[in-house]
């Protein structure tokens, strides 16, 4: 199956701030210089809370990681369970359609599918709500025909069952999940043939489906402040036990603004001082103290024509890089002169804050500027970029 990026694609994406929190968290799991390897499970929240990955969703995370666009895509592409286009706001729907299935009933239920939902699969329904595919193995072969929908299964359907369990769904009701013809688990049709002294003290759902019922929704996509982050290694402070200072994961940035708020409130005056108080107060460590902005040099355009290649700097991919032409930033040079000030101007300007100072920018400017060349600048080169920025 070809799996391209979708042909209408949103103009944005960010993480709520749980989810933006508990993705920096997934980041503190990895090695300095790894978190690549965080990609798949911040791509899997990407699509809980958006429902599938979109190019902007992509880039986001891509950026967030330091890597390549085209390396977050082919992940993205290469995993069936990222949907790459957009799924239903209720539930998406996946039959299963291998062979326990089908022979059970699974052509009746896509049949329901193409009539309730849309004759295509990966195709919205009239109203936005539901979305369809079918699978390969689900592993409910006992339980056959069977469906997820969400993060639930919802076994032993039938036809008419499993329309009147869509349009429960669309009124807003909760299903209950497992299987729908009163069998417990995967236990016999016929009833236990063993064990059976184990039967009469069971709950009358089990785990998953009585989850479902306690929070009243079994299709629920998490947005990120439902669960802990189960990072017990990071404190509340956000320090990593057993990490140098310098090694310690930067702090998750505020949500991005729109850019008319941020234009907005960059032409503001700068606030009158105030007159210092009677008595002073202690004074804060140089280390937590802020730094005033100064807007660094800019110029309008590359010397000579000729920008350089900042996506050579780790963690600069090519909307990154056209955010810096646009500021004003086209040589390495530049960015090498950069101070304190500096680097608090543009680093207010950047959607993800605290990466100038965590991917060291300056320093590797510098040494790209003198003509050396950056272990990663080597990496970047060999790896390459979209062929179409």
């Amino acid at each position: 199956m070809l799996r391209r990026l979708h042909s209408e694609q949103p103009e944005s994406f960010a993480f709520t701030p749980a989810n933006q929190k508990w993705a920096e968290a997934q980041l503190t799991k990895f090695p300095e210089g790894r978190q690549a390897s965080a990609v798949i499970p911040l791509l899997w929240r990407a699509q809980e809370q958006e429902g599938w990955v979109s190019k902007p969703a992509i880039e986001y995370i891509a950026d967030m990681l330091g890597m390549a666009y085209i390396r977050v895509l082919e992940v993205t592409s290469f995993y069936f369970m990222f949907q790459m286009q957009p799924t239903g706001s209720v539930a998406h729907v996946q039959i299963c359609g291998t062979l326990s299935c089908m022979i059970c009933g699974a052509e009746d239920l896509i049949a329901v599918c193409k009539d309730k939902i849309a004759a295509k699969p990966h195709t919205l329904s009239a109203d936005g709500k539901f979305s369809w595919e079918e699978v390969e193995c689900l592993g409910a072969c006992t339980n056959a025909p069977m469906a997820q929908i969400g993060k639930d299964y919802f076994e032993d359907l039938t036809a008419e069952g499993f329309a009147q369990m869509l349009d429960d769904l669309a009124a807003g009701k909760t299903v209950v999940p497992g299987p729908q013809n009163g069998r417990y688990a995967a236990e016999p049709k016929s009833g236990l043939t063993s064990l059976s002294e184990y039967d009469s003290g069971k709950t009358q759902y089990n785990a998953s489906a009585q989850l479902a019922i306690d929070i009243g929704d079994s299709v629920k996509r998490i947005q990120g402040d439902e669960v802990p982050l189960l990072t017990p290694w990071v404190g509340k402070d956000g320090v990593v036990a057993g990490r140098a200072a310098a090694d310690q994961p930067p702090k998750a940035p505020d949500a991005p603004k729109p850019v008319a708020k941020q234009v907005e409130e960059a032409k503001k005056p700068a606030p009158a001082a105030k007159s210092a108080p009677a008595k002073a107060p202690a004074a804060k460590p140089a280390a937590a103290a802020e730094v005033a902005e100064v807007e660094p040099e800019t110029l309008k355009e590359a010397r000579g024509g000729l920008p350089d290649d900042l996506k050579l700097l780790k963690g600069v991919g090519p909307k990154l890089e056209q955010t810096l032409n646009d500021l004003g930033f086209f040589h390495f040079d530049q960015i090498a002169g950069w101070g304190a000030a500096e680097v608090a101007w543009v680093d207010s300007r950047l959607k993800f804050k605290g990466r100038i100072e965590r991917d060291g920018w300056i320093a590797q400017a510098a040494s790209l500027a003198a003509g050396d060349e950056t272990d990663f600048a080597k990496k970047a080169k060999k790896d390459g970029r979209y062929d179409d920025e």
